[in-house]
């Protein structure tokens, strides 16, 4: 029989599930994608529980699963309810959506098989504060970090940033307008910015010291095997500041890049701490040659590592999720 791996995304993923699932295919398991947004609009599922009787059946319109024959699960995104309309009462839309949640989530962690990753490791290793905590803990260089609302230490900092300072913000998100979606990117401090710091007490920011770019490097983890690659976003005027600003002109300019063996440990460490399977590490290095550690993502983005620089990173998750690799 086929191992059969849960994919948990969502209709607008991108192709790095399509990929996965490939890569799966060809080991000889058998991928059974869901689209958190499908349900419960298209995607069925029946959970009946009785005394010597239990049914866990997931069903979309061109598939059908047993979920207790699942042998792995692949946590990519969630958007539960995404497709429930916008056009019915609000309160019930919301209601509609949290039950929606109990109801996957509640499958998902019934489910007794493994991970790539558990949901509450991924929500964990998103701290951002602990992460810097941790990384400096297993021997990573972190950039002097500083998050606040208070004005009177931005200012503070800032004197003890003699390269300069970069403002951006602990969680990923976007604003939206007329013109579609902003994407909010780490941006230099001037300093007339220090003048203008009067609504930071409605929302703090994260400030770090400015690390000087030789190139910037971007650490896939999966399992105990490391693909990284490198970019000169110094080339880009646009990108300078930060490489995903961008992201597009400079997707071919991708080139593989031998970790230092010494970082390569210790990043595996970090993933030890955080008990993960799978992160993306962003780290600079410096012209003087030092290793600089930013952050780390647990569920971030691959797909283009593949096309440049070329790295095998669907196949080594299809190993992990398979059972044919190291599994933390």
């Amino acid at each position: 029989m086929k191992k059969i791996v849960l994919i948990i995304t969502r209709s607008s993923d991108n192709e790095s599930v399509d990929s996965v699932a490939a890569a799966i295919r060809q080991k000889g398991g058998r991928p059974f994608r869901f689209n958190t947004d499908e349900f419960p609009t298209k995607i069925r599922l029946v959970a009946e529980y009785g005394i010597g009787k239990e049914k866990l059946q997931l069903e979309s319109e061109d598939d059908r699963v047993n979920l207790r024959d699942v042998a792995a699960v692949w946590h990519r995104r969630l958007e539960i309810g995404g497709q429930i309309p916008i056009t019915i009462d609000p309160q019930l839309r919301v209601a509609s959506i949290g039950e929606a949640s109990r109801t996957v989530k509640g499958m998902l962690e019934s489910l007794k098989t493994f991970r790539l990753d558990p949901e509450p490791a991924i929500r964990l290793a998103e701290n951002k504060q602990l992460q810097l905590q941790l990384a400096r803990e297993v021997g990573l260089e972190t950039p002097r970090t500083l998050i606040t609302n208070d004005a009177r230490a931005v200012k503070a900092f800032a004197k003890r940033c003699r390269a300069g300072m970069i403002v951006k913000m602990l969680s990923s998100f976007a604003i939206y307008d007329q013109q579609g979606e902003k994407v909010v990117f780490t941006n230099r401090v001037s300093a007339a910015d220090l003048d203008h710091l009067d609504e930071l007490h409605l929302c703090p920011m994260t400030f770090q010291e400015n690390i000087a770019k030789a190139l910037e490097i971007r650490a896939t983890v999966v399992g105990d095997q490391v693909f990284a690659a490198s970019i000169a976003s110094q080339s880009s005027a646009a990108a300078r500041d930060d490489w995903r600003k961008d992201g597009l002109a400079l997707q071919e300019e991708w080139e593989a890049y031998k970790l230092p063996a010494v970082v390569k440990r210790r990043l595996l460490k970090l993933m030890d701490r955080f008990k993960l399977n799978y992160g993306a590490a962003d780290f600079i290095l410096t012209p003087g040659g030092r290793l600089v550690f930013l952050e780390i993502n647990p569920a971030g983005e691959f797909f283009w590592l593949e096309k440049w620089p070329g790295l095998p990173i669907s196949a080594a998750i299809a190993d992990v999720l398979l059972g044919r690799a190291f599994r933390r």
